[in-house]
C-alpha cells in the first residue's frame, strides 16, 4: 500500500485520534523528563555532609523538635532514641502526650530522666478541643524555645544521626520552610508493592513541585518551619475547620517559591512504620485525599492535568489498536506501540531513579498497572469516605 492510498483510507476521526495520541505522548514526556526527574537529580547533586560538624557551634541555630503522641508507647520505645541521639549541640525535643490512655506517659518519663533536653507536656484526657491533634501541636509550638521548629511523628525515625544538622544548615536567612521526604517501612502486606509505589509517586509529585518553585504541601513526619511564621499566620486557625490538614494544608498556606526549600539527601531522610496493612494505609491516604480540595495555587491543578493526560494516553492507545485491527493498518499499530514503549521506558527510568531516593524497590512490568490503578483507587477511597459522611 502506498502512502497516498493509506492517507485516503484514514478518516478524519482517525487522524484526530492519531494527533491527540501524539499530543498526550509529548505532554507525558514533559512531565517525566522535566518535572518528575527533579527529585532524583536534586538528590544526586546534593553535597553529602561530613562525618563531623564543620561549623562552630555558635553558628548553628537552635532547633526544637516537636512530636505529638496519642497511645504511641510502642512506637516511642522504638523510634524516640533515634531522635534523642541526634548529633546536634543546640537541640530541644518536645513530646506532647495527646490524652493517651496507654503507657505513653510512663515511656516519656523514662526517657526524660536520662535526656535533659527532652521536654514533656500533655493534653488532659477528656479534653473537648475541636481537634486534639491541632491543639497538641499548638501546645508543643508554644513550648518551643527556638525559632526553628522541626516536626516528626512517633511512628517515624530519622535514618542518620545528622538529620537535624541537615535542616539546620538549610535554614538560611530568607528560608522559612524546609520540606523533607519520608520512606515507608512495611513488614507484611499483600498490597506492599502498591503502597510503596503510591507513597513513592506522591513523594515525587510534591517534591517535584517544590523544586519547580511551586510548593503546595508538606508531610508532618518530616518538615520544619519558623515559629514566627506560625504565629504571623495565626497558628492553625486557617485549618481549624478541617478534620485534618495540620501539615499538608497548613504548608500550602505558608509556603512560597521564595521562602521554601526541599531536602532530598540521605541525611535528611526519615522512615515510617505507620503502615501495617491495607486498612491502616487507606485511612492515612483518605485523610490526605479529603483535604486536597483546600489547596490554593495552581500546583494541584498541574498535577491533576498529568492524571488527565495519562488516562487520555492509555485510552487513545487502546483506540488506535482497535483502529489498526479493524482497518488492518499495521503502520497504525506500529505507531501506537512505538510511542507506548517510548513512554514506558522513560517512565521506568525516572520512577526507578526516584525510587532509589525513597528506597521503595524496583518497578518494571507492574508499572503500567499501578500507573492506571492509582487514580482509580484514590477516587474509590474518596467516594467511600463521602458515602460514610452522608450516613
Amino acid at each position: 500500500m502506498n502512502i497516498t492510498s493509506f492517507i485516503d483510507r484514514i478518516s478524519i476521526l482517525d487522524w484526530i485520534v492519531i494527533g491527540l495520541y501524539l499530543v498526550f505522548f509529548i505532554v507525558q514526556l514533559i512531565y517525566y523528563l522535566y518535572l518528575f526527574r527533579k527529585p532524583y537529580k536534586h538528590a544526586e547533586n546534593n553535597t553529602i555532609v561530613n562525618n563531623t560538624i564543620e561549623e562552630s557551634e555558635k553558628k548553628l541555630p537552635g532547633i526544637s523538635i516537636i512530636i505529638t503522641a496519642k497511645n504511641e508507647a510502642a512506637n516511642l520505645r522504638r523510634n524516640l532514641p533515634s531522635i534523642l541521639n541526634q548529633d546536634y549541640p543546640n537541640l530541644q525535643i518536645i513530646a506532647v502526650d495527646n490524652a493517651s490512655t496507654d503507657s505513653t506517659a510512663e515511656v516519656l518519663d523514662g526517657f526524660r530522666s536520662s535526656h535533659p533536653n527532652l521536654y514533656v507536656t500533655f493534653i488532659p484526657i477528656g479534653s473537648h478541643a475541636i481537634n486534639n491533634k491541632k491543639l497538641a501541636l499548638t501546645v508543643g509550638i508554644k513550648a518551643a524555645k527556638h525559632d526553628i521548629l522541626l516536626f516528626t511523628e512517633p511512628d517515624t525515625k530519622p535514618l542518620p544521626n545528622k538529620w537535624v544538622y541537615e535542616y539546620a544548615k538549610t535554614f538560611k536567612k530568607e528560608i522559612d520552610v524546609v520540606l523533607g521526604c519520608c520512606q515507608l517501612e512495611i513488614d507484611k502486606s499483600y498490597f506492599k508493592k502498591y503502597i510503596q509505589f503510591d507513597n513513592l509517586f506522591s513523594g515525587i509529585k510534591y517534591t517535584s513541585m517544590a523544586l519547580a518553585k511551586k510548593p503546595y504541601m508538606g508531610v508532618g513526619r518530616n518538615m520544619a518551619f519558623r515559629k514566627d511564621l506560625f504565629f504571623d499566620n495565626n497558628g492553625l486557625s486557617s485549618v481549624l475547620n478541617m478534620e485534618d490538614g495540620e501539615d499538608n494544608v497548613f504548608i500550602n498556606r505558608i509556603a512560597t517559591d521564595e521562602n521554601t526549600v526541599i531536602l532530598t539527601s540521605p541525611e535528611s531522610m526519615v522512615a515510617s512504620n505507620v503502615v501495617d496493612g491495607i486498612s491502616n494505609w487507606r485511612n492515612i491516604k483518605t485523610r490526605y485525599l479529603t483535604t486536597r480540595k483546600y489547596y490554593t495555587g495552581n500546583s494541584a491543578k498541574i498535577l491533576s492535568f498529568e492524571v488527565f493526560s495519562r488516562f487520555s494516553f492509555y485510552i487513545l492507545f487502546a483506540l488506535l489498536c482497535a483502529i489498526a485491527v479493524i482497518s488492518s493498518f499495521k503502520i497504525i499499530a506500529f505507531y501506537a506501540i512505538l510511542l507506548f514503549l517510548a513512554r514506558y521506558l522513560v517512565q521506568i527510568f525516572v520512577i526507578n531513579k526516584n525510587s532509589k531516593v525513597y528506597k521503595a524497590g524496583s518497578f518494571y512490568f507492574s508499572l503500567p498497572f499501578m500507573d492506571l490503578a492509582a487514580p482509580i483507587v484514590d477516587n474509590l477511597f474518596l467516594k467511600k469516605e463521602n458515602n460514610n459522611k452522608k450516613r
